[in-house]
């Protein structure tokens, strides 16, 4: 079907659908999508991949494929009554100021700042935070559709120099440059290829440390962008070099690197001091690591493990002296700081600090002369400050039922900011005394007549599928009536040892003002309970986060917050796979599924860009056992001819080079394919951006107007 038919065919699909009441089928005319013949044979399993071809993204098959689908589903999302107020709505509810917690180096503080509805957050340098500030870089102006993002920064000891990264039009690929601080103006210095990195600077400035990777094939190095290789090709051999100041890229030194196995991560980081380099490396995405040192100070120092095999996660807090400190699971699977003694005979030896508690040690920084450690308190933070030697000196006084980050700093700071978030309040930043725990803000945020105050956020607890207490967050108006009619979104994530915790959005904002319930599910896979819980949620036994959803949606019918025709479940990336796979088990328990950038196809998931590294989370089609285990949940392999499936919408973004966008091609043509004339199955395909870090907020918004009328049309709602 060419592209003009399919433009007049998708304004009648439209058209049909509001015709015929809300929240009713609407008759589907899908672009063609050709079955082709492959199928693949794993441990004597055949299994059909009709839609291979989906892979070469830029072949004139897919492109035709694409831009009928994105033409059919912008005539069909724009067509539904109400979606522009709702977009006019979270224009106004964006439009108000963000800052991020001030850092400081030497004499300068830096943080950024959004003013209201700008694409970008802009970087601002000031001596004093609560001074006047100037700012030292803008985004916004360097390109035309606000695609152009700053990805992050990493600062000199003295503040005087600042590298920092810059990503176009979504991709993971960063571009490291050099800025003169004072000036304002670049160096000449420009580094390439680099992905999942910061930059730590030697103490006295000559250069920093970075991780990154040789150029994919056909790739020329003096490109302005990544091209369609880039976006695709498998990431290996990540390895960590030095950058020193005044000098190409091509003589960078090359300081670690795993040779034995091309899915290795490596980090390197510098202690505050500048007295010690830290070099971490883990199995692709496996939280356990390796942790080795090496003497900055000394001429030609050897790199020495200090943990020579990668049985538990070390994370590098800071050090005084030769002491190292670090955040580790090893004889605690809630986490507990330990302190290492690099001039001891036997460094290897791990003494307590701040021991393991029934909350779970979620980070640590080590500022002023003291441990500010972060807690997941049944998903929720709370802050407890100790001394070098494990003296608890107090516990940082929150507002409420969030999520608090920052806290950065020096060992010789008096004053370090951390910000503070909810469901229902925007993001305050704090200035907190060091030596007395003060506590005074310094931004406080206000929307355009969003009162947190009518709103409250309940925490709950239900029984799992096999009887595991499985925590939620429920947020509505105050007072809500729990009559089983209220529109409801369920969001999960559910892996990868990343929590789930409160935190503000202007989308959920609006979601609430509309008289929706929002729900996030604290589903096992995630940090949460520490490894326990994480370990529960992998590879074959990823089940029990689909199960644990499951049962989250069913709680809500039951406790009355609302029922299948006006609930919707959200998820993006790992959650993305959550929503696929979880609307394929129980369909009838959704009147809309909304599946972001997810991975769909489990059994090449690990053929493209980084996927390599979730074997440790998802497992290997390598092993058997793994193999059936991710084949029963695949979402593109379990999609079944014949079943009433939820309204549907799929995201992805073009230059998404972290989960390629094919997973969600694959997956949205076989469910056009099964249930061709059901409830709309609609794929959002947005040009120049990619996994969602940094996608400007003008796109922000016009997607999040798309997924809720979508969502609002499913459950009949059409006001």
């Amino acid at each position: 079907m060419g592209l003009r038919t399919v433009c007049f065919a998708a304004a009648l699909f439209a058209a049909a659908a509001d015709a015929q009441g809300p929240g009713q089928p609407a008759p589907a005319a899908y672009p063609d999508a050709r079955r082709g013949p492959q199928y693949d044979s794993y441990h004597g399993v055949s299994v059909a991949d009709p839609y291979r071809w989906m892979e070469d993204i830029d072949s004139p098959e897919t492109r035709t494929w694409v831009q009928a689908e994105a033409a059919m589903s912008s005539a069909y999302l724009a067509a539904i009554p109400g979606r522009g107020r709702i977009e006019e709505r979270l224009r106004r509810l964006w439009n108000y100021g963000r800052w991020s917690a001030p850092d400081k180096h030497g004499s300068n503080w830096f943080y950024t700042h959004n003013d209201g509805l700008q694409n970008q957050s802009l970087l601002f340098t000031t001596t004093d935070p609560d001074a006047a500030s100037r700012v030292l870089l803008d985004p916004n102006g360097l390109s035309q559709d606000g695609t152009v993002a700053f990805k992050g920064a990493g600062y000199s000891d003295d503040g005087r120099l600042m590298a920092y990264a810059l990503s176009e039009a979504g991709s993971d690929w960063e571009i490291w440059r050099v800025r003169d601080v004072a000036s304002g103006q670049d160096l000449p210095d420009e580094i390439r290829w680099a992905k999942n990195t910061a930059a730590h600077w030697r103490k006295d400035g000559s250069g920093f440390y970075y991780s990154g990777y040789e150029p994919p094939k056909s790739e020329a190095q003096g490109s302005d962008a990544p091209g369609s290789d880039a976006l695709k090709a498998v990431n290996q051999y990540q390895k960590l070099y030095f950058h020193t100041l005044g000098t190409p890229q091509a003589q960078d030194q090359l300081i670690y690197a795993r040779r034995d196995d091309g899915d290795w991560f490596v980090d390197g980081n510098v202690t505050d001091d500048g007295h010690y380099l830290i070099i971490t490396a883990s199995h692709g995405d496996d939280v356990r690591n390796t942790l080795l040192v090496q003497d900055l100070t000394a001429a030609d120092a050897p790199i020495r493990p200090v943990i020579a095999e990668p049985t538990a996660n070390y994370t590098f807090v800071g050090s005084l002296g030769s002491t190292l400190y670090l955040q580790t699971d090893a004889g605690a699977p809630r986490y507990r700081i330990v302190a290492v003694d690099l001039a001891a005979p036997d460094p290897v030896h791990l003494r307590t600090v701040v021991g393991e508690s029934p909350d779970t040690l979620d980070s640590a920084t080590l500022v002023g002369h003291q441990l500010i450690v972060q807690y997941l308190k049944d998903a929720h933070s709370a802050v407890r400050r100790f001394s070098p030697t494990g003296k608890p000196l107090g516990e940082v006084r929150l507002p409420g039922i969030g999520t608090v980050f920052g806290f950065a700093g020096h060992a010789d700071d008096t004053v370090t900011y951390f910000g503070y978030a909810s469901f229902t309040t925007p993001t305050s930043i704090f200035r907190m005394n060091l030596q007395t725990g003060a506590i005074r803000p310094w931004r406080a945020p206000q929307l355009d007549g969003f009162d947190p105050r009518q709103y409250r956020t309940t925490q709950v607890f239900f029984a799992g599928k096999d009887g595991t207490r499985v925590p939620m967050f429920v947020t509505a108006r105050a007072g809500i009536k729990l009559d089983g009619t209220n529109p409801t979104i369920l969001y999960g994530y559910g892996g990868f040892n990343i929590p789930e915790q409160p935190f503000f959005s202007p989308a959920v904002a609006a979601w609430l003002e509309m008289g929706g319930v929002y729900a996030v599910a604290t589903l096992r896979g995630g940090s949460e309970y520490g490894r326990a819980w994480h370990e529960a949620g992998m590879k074959t036994r990823k089940q029990n986060v689909f199960d644990d959803f499951i049962a989250a949606a069913e709680y809500l019918i039951a406790r009355k917050w609302t029922n299948p025709r006006r609930l919707a479940i959200r998820g993006a990336s790992n959650g993305g796979l959550l929503v696929g796979a979880v609307l394929e088990q129980r369909p009838d328990l959704f009147a809309a599924a909304v599946a972001q950038v997810g991975v769909m196809d489990m059994l090449r998931f690990r053929e493209f860009t980084v996927g390599k590294g979730w074997e440790s989370d998802y497992g290997s089609v390598d092993d058997p056992q793994e193999f059936r285990a991710l084949l029963a949940y695949s979402p593109y392999h379990n999609v079944r001819s014949g079943v009433d499936y939820p309204a549907t919408l799929i995201l992805t973004g073009d230059h998404d080079d972290r989960v390629f966008p094919a997973h969600s091609f694959k997956f949205a043509a076989a469910m056009q394919n099964a249930d061709a004339h059901g409830r709309p199955i609609l794929i959002r395909i947005d040009l120049r951006a990619g996994h969602g870090a940094g996608k400007p907020l003008g796109k922000q918004i016009d997607e999040t107007a798309d997924i809720y009328a979508f969502i609002r049309k499913s459950m009949g709602i059409e006001n």
